[in-house]
């Protein structure tokens, strides 16, 4: 039996243009919204005043329950309101993006950028 052989890589300050200090100021990403359909979720309210839960399961391609569900945690985190009501005798949920919500996806987005420009050659 051949014995394993480790791979080790050099520390990231040994490393050509990536010190610690570099890596210690990167942002860290907002986990509420870097999951896939929340970000998609405040990504689509972003873009408009208000989407209603149909309107958001059909751009997004999202189950009932998949929509539900992230939907709600970004409820729970202040980032989107809910408005639950009628029309035309037919419940009507809507959602929008809260002044918190559309402040920490510009964060997120803010976030997004710097870890991108850090990747870049310098």
């Amino acid at each position: 039996m051949a014995a394993k052989t480790e791979r080790r890589r050099a520390p990231e300050a040994s490393r050509p243009g990536h010190s610690t200090a570099d890596r210690r100021q990167l942002p860290e990403l907002d986990r509420v919204i870097h999951e896939r359909m929340r970000l998609a979720i405040v990504s689509a309210l972003a873009a408009a005043p208000s989407l209603s839960f149909a309107e958001l399961k059909e751009l997004l391609g999202a189950t009932d329950g998949n929509l539900s569900v992230h939907a709600r945690k970004l409820e729970d985190a202040g980032y989107v309101a809910c408005t639950k009501g009628f029309q035309d005798r037919s419940p009507r949920t809507v959602y929008r993006l809260t002044a918190a919500g559309r402040r920490a996806f510009e964060r997120y987005l803010g976030h997004l950028e710097a870890l991108v420009g850090h990747s870049r050659p310098r």
